[in-house]
């Protein structure tokens, strides 16, 4: 091997590792499991349950951190229709923001989601999470947001 060629290589090699260094370090950006979302936001004490405080019909959301078969899954029920959507997701840092990204193939919508819902969900259904305070997140996605509580009814 000539010594041009070799350095081509060693290049190659080394642009290779420090790609595949950079995706480790996005992947470690994101939590799959309970533990992992609380050590990502540096939170061990993060409530899992969160209620919908701006909804206007009287009926809030309610977002459920689960754990099921060892990841992370989160469930929305709408107060008094049932199940919303749920199924296994990821979680991300984005800034000073969190996102939800079901994993597509497992996501299930229930009678209590309305049109815009499903259409929203036909094009992937990223949710952004915003805290507002130790006890407060907006919680937003395609054409529809909504501000949650840690704490049933306020």
């Amino acid at each position: 091997m000539s010594r041009a060629s070799h350095r081509k290589w060693l290049g190659g090699l080394l642009f290779l590792l420090l790609a595949m260094a950079g995706e480790c370090h996005a992947a470690s950006r994101c939590a799959a499991t309970i533990r992992d979302l609380r050590s990502l936001l540096a939170d061990q004490s993060l409530p899992l349950k969160w209620h919908e405080t701006t909804m206007d019909d009287g009926k809030p959301l309610v977002l459920s951190i689960l754990e099921r078969g060892g990841s992370l899954f989160m469930q929305f029920d709408k107060t008094g229709e049932g199940l919303w959507a749920e199924g296994p997701s990821v979680v991300c840092l984005r800034g000073p923001d969190l996102e939800i990204h079901f994993v597509e193939e497992k996501l299930r919508l229930g009678p209590a989601a309305n049109w815009i819902t499903r259409y929203t969900f036909s094009n992937g259904g990223a949710f952004t999470l915003t805290k507002l305070g130790a006890e407060r997140m907006r919680i937003a996605t395609t054409g529809w947001s909504g501000t949650f509580s840690s704490r049933e009814g306020e």
